[in-house]
């Protein structure tokens, strides 16, 4: 499935309108709807200008998107991932696995940090990340802060 999708790095001023809305669309299907979490989605952080929104559409069809993350940059330099999700109907797929080497090689060998949902641990430490404090509760759900050290 993956070699017919293609990856979207687009820059938070340079997003359209339809465009956020549909990566609004599939974070809010994933957190709020399907995990039951009624948090503020919105968190001001979306349109920052240094933030960078990738996502997974296929190639004949860039209006669908199959997953997603959101790449900032701290106050102290460090790269933030965050808002990893993937359509149900493309789960188990690797796209999660490709949005993440993306992020990743956008962060380069800088810090980059992340609050994983707990049971998803094992999956970024096989990116290098590791426990930075213990696990916290958000909206019910188990995260668990974790690094990437500088390179």
């Amino acid at each position: 499935m993956t070699d017919e999708i293609t990856l979207h790095r687009v820059w938070a001023p340079d997003l359209t309108a339809e465009q956020l809305y549909r990566l609004l669309r599939l974070r809010t299907d994933v957190f709020v709807v399907e995990q039951h979490c009624a948090y503020p989605e919105l968190d001001g952080r979306d349109l920052e200008r240094r933030t960078r929104h990738l996502w997974l559409a296929p190639a004949g069809d860039p209006g669908t998107v199959l997953g997603y993350l959101r790449l900032l940059v701290e106050p102290d330099g460090a790269h933030r991932i965050g808002r990893v999700c993937t359509a149900a109907t493309a789960r188990g797929t690797g796209l999660a696995h490709r949005l993440l080497a993306a992020a990743l090689a956008e962060a380069g060998d800088g810090a980059c940090v992340l609050d994983a949902q707990e049971h998803l641990a094992a999956f970024y430490s096989g990116y290098g990340f590791v426990p930075s404090g213990p696990v916290y509760e958000w909206d019910g759900v188990p995260h668990l802060p974790m690094l990437r050290a500088a390179r």
